[in-house]
């Protein structure tokens, strides 16, 4: 079962616009949602599923506004939540911001939207590039749509159009991974594993099939292939364009691919990775006086490749001020609404080790109130590198006008998630992407 009905409200819970899919929950039903919603933050109990009854409220919160799904039945909670970011996506693509006013502004064209969304609680239609096609922003355009839905609603490929054409035929493909790391706090790594998506840029006219080859470790077994390195994919998962039955069959990725930006398939691979920029860190704390804070990042991937844009986010104590800074690259600043330090490295070559010293000051009457240690984060981007190994073999595009297409393909790595757990006294370890590192 899915959702009963679709509610956006503005941020006092007042009702912009809804649609009531199944009639089986009261419309009136929504005025208990934003009562228990402040009930539940004061509480400090904040939930994805709010009930009240045998009525469930499952919402998400985008700018100015909640999206809200009721339900009585026990409802499938994960397709409910894909649906409400779907529909963030698909507004977001039509009004480029979506907030209080978008959906003011275009009431006819969001409630379109909503009946070809989802049809009796569950969703349909909701490619926004195919929705595009027969929904339109202006009115005149909207009444003329009505009258012929476009043959990819009801084909067989219903996320590609017909008749598309271009002039040069390319196809690019991002190999795009984050690494999640684990390490305690003597340093050693206690789990680590590499989520990672293909993504397309397609521009090619007609209707091609195009063949992905990876080094795929169990597609070198079936064909008795052992020889250079491959990676074990786990937790594959496809748009819906690829064949599943002849990916299951032979490990062969075949597909028609959507027109423009897509995302291919997602993948984990369970295997150790050491963390990509090593931070250590010494905090000394003096009583009344002042804070010193040393950090230092170690580049621990190959001298050839360069980390972009790389931030280093360390937390201080909320009464600290008269910050100073002195890094040996890059530049450091104090964001005292968020009580952190941010030092940004524009770019971090491989095997290259960087310092950043800051000194607060305390004041002197201190609070008894004991407070957090947020974890020391940092954020980065390798281009042209994968830590798993992975590589794009081949990429063959057939099409039955015989064109010649060309097929680009690109690899980075960003920042994941690593959790680090040390002592105040300790030297502090890394993270990828949210690194927590426990102080």
């Amino acid at each position: 079962m899915s959702a009963s009905a679709i509610f956006v409200l503005d941020l006092k819970g007042k009702v912009l616009i809804c649609r009531n899919y199944k009639g089986d929950v009261g419309m009136s039903e929504v005025d208990h949602f934003m009562p228990l919603l402040m009930q539940h933050e004061e509480e400090g109990l904040l939930c994805p599923v709010i009930s009240h009854g045998n009525i469930h409220f499952m919402w998400i919160k985008h700018s100015n506004l909640y999206l809200v799904a009721t339900t009585n039945k026990n409802s499938n909670a994960s397709l409910v939540y894909a649906f409400l970011y779907k529909l963030v996506e698909v507004f977001t693509e039509y009004f480029k911001e979506l907030e209080e006013e978008s959906i003011q502004d275009n009431f006819v064209v969001v409630y379109e939207l909503l009946d070809e969304l989802m049809d009796f609680g569950f969703p349909q239609t909701t490619d926004s590039k195919i929705l595009q096609e027969y929904i339109t922003q202006e009115g005149a355009k909207l009444e003329v749509a009505k009258s012929k839905v476009p043959t990819t609603v009801t084909n067989a490929v219903s996320w590609r159009s017909e008749g598309i054409k271009y002039k040069k035929n390319e196809v690019f493909i991002d190999v795009i991974e984050s690494i999640n790391v684990l390490v305690n706090a003597n340093g050693s790594v206690m789990s680590s594993d590499i989520v990672g998506s293909i993504k397309l840029k397609t521009m090619l006219s007609g209707m091609p099939e195009l063949r992905l080859g990876l080094n795929d470790r169990v597609l070198f077994a079936l064909s008795g292939r052992d020889k250079g390195k491959t990676v074990m994919m786990e937790d594959v998962k496809f748009h819906q364009c690829v064949r599943l039955s002849r990916f299951e069959n032979d490990r062969t990725i075949s597909f028609i691919p959507p027109d423009g930006e897509s995302e291919l398939m997602s993948y984990r691979i369970n295997t150790h990775v050491k963390p990509l920029i090593w931070i250590e860190s010494v905090i000394e704390k003096f009583s009344h006086s002042r804070v010193e804070i040393m950090v230092k990042a170690k580049g621990q991937f190959k001298k050839q490749s360069v980390a972009n844009n790389v931030e280093v986010r360390v937390p201080v104590p909320s009464d600290a001020d008269s910050p100073k800074f002195k890094t040996s690259t890059g530049n450091a600043k104090y964001v005292p609404e968020k009580n952190t330090v941010v030092w940004t490295i524009k770019s971090f070559p491989g095997g290259k080790e960087f310092l950043m010293r800051a000194h607060f000051g305390l004041p002197s009457v201190e609070s008894d109130e004991k407070e957090s240690k947020p974890p020391i984060t940092v954020k980065f981007e390798i281009p042209y590198f994968t830590v798993s190994g992975i590589q794009v073999r081949y990429m063959k595009i057939i099409e039955k006008s015989g064109y010649q297409a060309l097929p680009w393909v690109r690899y980075i790595t960003q920042s994941g998630g690593t959790l680090v757990n040390f002592y105040y006294t300790s030297i502090a370890l890394l993270k990828q992407e949210g690194i927590f590192i426990q102080m």
